[in-house]
């Protein structure tokens, strides 16, 4: 399960160069807002040549960066999910910062912002069960976007489009002060108690316009609006602005995806069971144990919300843990997927190793590790009467 990589040569990386990368991959505003993600423990400009990543910020895993001279830890689990006043040693939280900060180790949390992404939580699981064709079970939902249409005078199309800019008009995707301009000749005719800033009362007037066309986001929607006004000349701003159809993000909550071949829940259950790292507590099959599986959901950590998600895409089988008795018992009698409930760690630690390959193909000169350490606070499962 180890995975270890080197990147040699290049400067000197610092903690603020691995956490812009990390948030690059795993964008901190995606993160739920009742959760802790980011630089927890650590020193910006601190070097940073070894970087460890585990579930859970517990002690063995510090133990685990000391003995191995680690300079970070990346981990998905937060220390810490409330505000506190202390970290003494006193308590086990407490001594898992102090065993850090005494030997200069920094702590970086990844949690629910890199749940839905690509190289994620769920994608990175999917991937270890050997699913192909992935999206979203749930996706994301794009930005809302307005498309906008404004005629403006030749000579001030420049001015006005910048202001529209400036106002956040014009991002698209990676790019943005994005905008299509197409010239033609505008008329109108003042009238009474109009103050045109071209032409005169009660005559038609023919000005050579720019049509400008461009995308913003609806929440903007009011401040380019005022900004396009003011930096027009024209006293009555001839503009049209569409509501664009929001489309699907490749974000999402869990994922979706089919097998290679089609198999029985039973031999499926088996798979899981060994592509996932060693633990002491139970994976758990609800199904038919004969009926063919071929299109797979998962969702990393606890997934219960997705159950009904799960069916309604045409999964044969939903893959996902901490399940309760109630939800799925009524699923099952409503016509539902089979469901595999695994152990939340084990699901989670399938994110240390595509993570770590991802940081390390973006930071020349660090080495990685995966911790291998079972943090799963279960350690034993006594089997049922009925096996597989």
């Amino acid at each position: 399960m180890a995975a270890q990589n080197q990147a040699g040569g290049g400067e000197q990386t610092r903690l603020r160069d691995v956490v812009g990368v990390l948030d690059s991959l795993y964008d901190p505003s995606r993160a739920h807002d009742w959760d802790a993600v980011g630089t927890v423990l650590g020193d910006p400009d601190a070097l940073v040549e070894r970087v460890l990543f585990a579930v859970d910020p517990v002690q063995a895993v510090a133990d685990e960066a000391v003995e191995w001279g680690a300079n970070l830890v990346v981990v998905h689990h937060p220390l810490w999910l409330k505000g506190v006043t202390s970290f003494a040693a006193t308590t086990p939280k407490g001594r898992v910062a102090h065993t850090l900060v005494s030997h200069g180790i920094a702590l970086h949390t990844c949690h629910t912002n890199a749940d839905s992404p690509a190289l994620g939580v769920s994608e990175s699981m999917a991937l270890a069960l050997g699913l192909t064709d992935l999206r979203p079970l749930d996706p994301d939902p794009e930005p809302a976007l307005d498309a906008w249409t404004v005629f403006v005078p030749r000579e001030s199309a420049d001015l006005v489009l910048a202001a529209m800019h400036d106002a956040g008009a014009g991002q698209v995707g990676d790019y943005d002060r994005a905008a299509f301009r197409s010239d033609g000749i505008g008329q109108f005719r003042p009238l009474e108690g109009a103050d045109p800033a071209i032409g005169a009362l009660g005559e038609i007037e023919q000005v050579v316009e720019t049509r400008l066309e461009l995308v913003a986001p609806r929440s903007s929607r009011e401040c380019i609006r005022e900004a396009m006004i003011a930096a027009h000349p024209y006293e009555e701003v001839a503009h049209g602005v569409v509501e664009l159809a929001a489309r699907p993000d490749d974000r999402g909550s869990g994922r979706i995806g089919t097998l290679a071949t089609s198999t029985t829940l039973r031999e499926f259950a088996a798979t899981v069971r060994d592509a996932l790292p060693d633990h002491h507590s139970a994976d758990r099959v609800a199904g038919v144990l004969d009926r063919d599986v071929r299109t797979v959901a998962v969702c990393g950590g606890s997934g219960d919300f997705l159950l009904d998600a799960a069916g309604a895409a045409g999964a044969d089988v939903y893959v996902t843990s901490d399940l309760r008795h109630h939800p799925v018992s009524e699923h099952l009698e409503a016509g539902g997927c089979a469901v595999i409930d695994v152990p939340h760690w084990a699901a989670e630690w399938t994110w240390l190793p595509v993570a770590a390959t991802a940081l390390t193909e973006r930071v020349a000169g660090i080495e990685v590790r995966v911790s291998e350490r079972i943090t799963d606070p279960w350690s034993a499962a006594v089997p049922g009467t009925v096996s597989l």
